[in-house]
């Protein structure tokens, strides 16, 4: 299978998805300035996940010692002895009893999946996939679906700009307010506005002198999710934020006023609009060039299909909105837009032979890709 292109016609999700769908074993070289990153497929798994050029800071050693896991004397001794023995600094740090392996493995797999995230925010790039045998590294992250990685990457991206409207600065403090609620059986997470074990894993680390950056570090939970919890804590009012001194906070009810006027009705209207200004343009394309928009792949050119389904997926993404807000949530199917009056049969396949690739994935989240060709 040759694979090789920039991402701005082929994106990091299209490249997942086809990967894992068709279990391909190889490796997947990415490239953005000056940034470098190797993944190691196997089966459609992701076995191997390679930062090039990651920072000093980066490091495992480094992320422990930030964690509180490890001293940096600790590091110290332990990559003196790696000098001296080439042994791996996980099995010395394992050995010397610095910390247990399966702390080791966990910083691990946290390194390797917080470089994946980071890909989703790439605009620009290239990218190369090689078919070649691939061997799991010694200190080997735990195998990741490629499908799995591309629901939580797309997660991401959509609910960020919700999070960063309370969460806008590295440098926040903050400030326990009152006691959380008890936990309640089968509690789970994931969604905002939940609280769920996470927000009580970052409720517990809040302390005075710890900002946004250092919270980030000893939750190890990752920069989202810490994030994530973070927001939850704060518009439940568990945790207040303390902004740094000379900055202006938001000003009482501020945040709440402009949640209330961006509200559900306001939602639906501009949802509304955002569907009627794409069936404007997609009707455009359609008009300019009937003889194309009549063929069974919509458009022979890859480039024109490409830049077609962006504008298609958002008016699909729209469509859905309208749904959850309509029915309270997400389709199973994308039929069922047909059936609500929302979307065409054919605009499911626009500018392609076969269907969207869908998935529901909670009440409020999915996947949508194009399809494979």
């Amino acid at each position: 299978m040759a694979l090789k292109g920039t991402l701005k016609d082929f994106g990091i999700g299209d490249i997942l998805q086809l990967i894992g769908q068709q279990q391909k074993t190889g490796t997947l070289q990415l490239d953005n300035k000056d940034q470098e990153v190797r993944i190691g497929f196997r089966d459609g798994h992701i076995i191997k996940v390679e930062s090039i050029t990651r920072k000093r800071k980066d490091l495992i050693g480094a992320m422990l010692v930030r964690a509180e896991l490890i001293t940096e004397t600790q590091l110290d001794a332990a990559l003196e002895t790696q000098r001296r023995t080439l042994k791996r600094l996980g099995d010395v740090l394992v050995s010397s009893h610095a910390l247990t392996a399966e702390r080791f493995q966990s910083m691990m797999q946290l390194q390797a999946t917080e470089t994946l995230y980071r890909l989703f925010t790439w605009k620009t790039g290239s990218y190369e996939f090689i078919q070649e045998p691939v061997e799991p590294d010694a200190e080997a992250i735990r195998p990741l679906r490629a499908e799995t990685v591309l629901m939580e990457g797309f997660r991401m991206v959509d609910e960020w700009p919700v999070i960063r409207k309370s969460i806008h600065r590295d440098d926040l403090s903050f400030e326990r307010v009152k006691a959380l609620p008890p936990p309640r059986e089968g509690e789970e997470g994931g969604e905002l506005g939940v609280i769920a074990s996470t927000e009580r894993r970052v409720y517990e680390e809040i302390a005075q002198g710890r900002d946004l950056r250092k919270l980030v570090d000893v939750c190890c939970l990752g920069e989202f999710e810490t994030c994530k919890a973070l927001h939850n804590l704060v518009r439940g009012e568990f945790v207040r934020v303390v902004h740094p001194e000379g900055t202006r906070a938001p000003a009482p009810g501020e945040e709440r006023l402009v949640s209330k006027v961006l509200g559900a009705v306001g939602r639906v209207v501009a949802t509304m609009g955002v569907l009627a200004a794409l069936a404007v343009v997609v009707s455009h394309v359609a008009l300019a060039d009937p003889e194309r928009t009549r063929a069974s792949t919509g458009f022979a050119d890859a480039a024109v299909q490409r830049h077609v389904s962006d504008a298609q997926r958002v008016r699909i993404e729209s469509a859905l909105e309208v749904f959850r807000l309509e029915r309270g949530e997400l389709p199973e199917r994308l039929d069922a837009l047909v059936q609500a009056g929302l979307l065409g049969p054919e605009e499911l396949r626009y500018p392609w032979r076969e269907e969207y690739y869908y998935r529901r994935v909670a009440a409020r989240q999915f996947v949508l890709l194009p399809p494979l060709r």
